[in-house]
């Protein structure tokens, strides 16, 4: 084995392994490097868990010769049979090493031997890659050289574990970060905060299509249902508008109760209006038959849901609002407003989509003129818009 080799490969992973901007560069660089060093892998996988909702963790699996497989494994997988037996289980829950030689009958306690005997592998070996704060990833060695891996060799391999931990702790926290904002503030407001726009005060205006959406007789059904099943039902009933609304270019940026607020960006540089209304048109109607076809069993009952639209389109304030260090990434100014008074005029009309003069203006065609209506807070009156093919009825009580 080429020390000299290792200890480069060491100090080109404290020092951020510049040389390969993306993690699956940088472990495919790091294993063929390894190789170059003298050790002989065969299959190489790393294993970093994520604070996510949907997603447990990712997995990334190196061979001579191949891309690096990227793959993710949701939350289930730490009930899965498979899962339990494999070493990687141990590794997780109590951070030690797991070695299992393919000439040994202790191994074939680990299920995932006889696939990896199959392979021509001799040994395995599962290593801890342990955060600062002693949270624990894994990674996985394997090799088909005859006997198995060498001591000096596992030495190298668990000095190896030590930058490479470091590695993956601190590209892990980035994207941690930016998949937390992501979750929380959106894309877009993420982006932001992660590029420094963190000041009270600190935004700017933009030009947007607004889409602020409410369920009607939500104060009813939470007086007569558990608090848990109406936070079962919102969820249920936001997922019907979120992917539409991401779909079609929308960033969500508030849940208020039973109340969503979203913001379709228009570029003005390119005079797409038209095009972004559209869209927002789009995702709306497919939200409408998302939720009229949303049914929710309870009890002996079923329960059936409505709510109502309004789209609007103006300039925004769009950035950190607050008080002392805690602060809001929103969008405010008379658009909003407008917005927010037009969805209480859908209420009372009994209408799913509602939308501003300058809205339907602008994404023209398949509207009716529901009339003028005063607008409280505003000089004017705004004439306001439904959709043809819906008719106006009461709205519930």
């Amino acid at each position: 084995m080429n020390a000299s080799e290792l200890r480069d490969i060491n100090e080109w992973m404290i020092g951020g392994a510049r040389s390969a901007p993306t993690p699956p560069q940088m472990m495919a660089e790091c294993c063929e490097r390894l190789v170059r060093a003298g050790l002989p892998l065969w299959r190489v996988g790393v294993f970093v868990r994520t604070l996510h909702p949907e997603i447990y963790g990712r997995n990334f699996l190196w061979k001579p010769g191949a891309e690096v497989e990227l793959g993710t494994v949701d939350h289930d997988i730490q009930n899965a049979p498979e899962f339990i037996a494999s070493p990687l289980s141990t590794v997780f829950k109590q951070g030690l090493e797991v070695r299992a030689r393919l000439d040994d009958p202790a191994s074939a306690r680990f299920p995932i031997i006889e696939d990896l005997r199959a392979e021509g592998v001799t040994d395995y070996i599962a290593l801890p890659l342990i955060n600062t704060d002693g949270f624990v990833n894994a990674s996985s060695w394997t090799t088909k050289q005859p006997g198995g891996f060498t001591e000096e060799q596992l030495r190298a391999l668990r000095s190896i574990a030590v930058p490479l931990a470091r590695y993956i702790e601190i590209v892990t926290l980035r994207r941690t970060a930016s998949l937390l904002l992501d979750t929380y503030v959106g894309n877009r407001a993420g982006e932001r905060i992660l590029g420094g726009q963190i000041r009270r005060g600190h935004a700017d205006t933009m030009n947007a299509a607004i889409w602020l959406s409410d369920l009607r007789g939500f104060t009813a059904l939470s007086d007569r249902l558990p608090a848990e099943t109406i936070v079962e039902i919102l969820n249920l009933y936001f997922d019907c508008q979120v992917a539409a609304i991401r779909e079609h270019g929308g960033e969500v940026l508030k849940f208020m109760g039973d109340g969503l607020l979203a913001v379709f960006p228009v570029d003005e540089y390119v005079s797409d209006e038209a095009q972004v209304c559209s869209r927002v048109l789009e995702a709306a109607r497919e939200s409408r038959a998302s939720v009229e076809a949303l049914q929710f069993s309870h009890r002996e009952a079923v329960e059936r849901f409505r709510f109502g639209i309004a789209l609007h389109v103006g300039r925004v304030l769009y950035g950190n609002i607050g008080g002392g260090d805690r602060l809001d990434f929103t969008c405010i100014g008379p658009a909003v407003n407008l917005a927010a008074r037009l969805e209480k005029i859908a209420g009372r009309l009994g209408r799913t989509v509602v939308a501003s003069e300058g809205f339907a203006g602008i994404c023209s065609g398949g509207w009716s003129d529901l009339g003028e209506f005063p607008i409280a807070g505003f000089a004017k009156a705004e004439r306001v818009y439904g959709l043809a093919d819906e008719a106006s009825r009461a709205a519930p009580g």
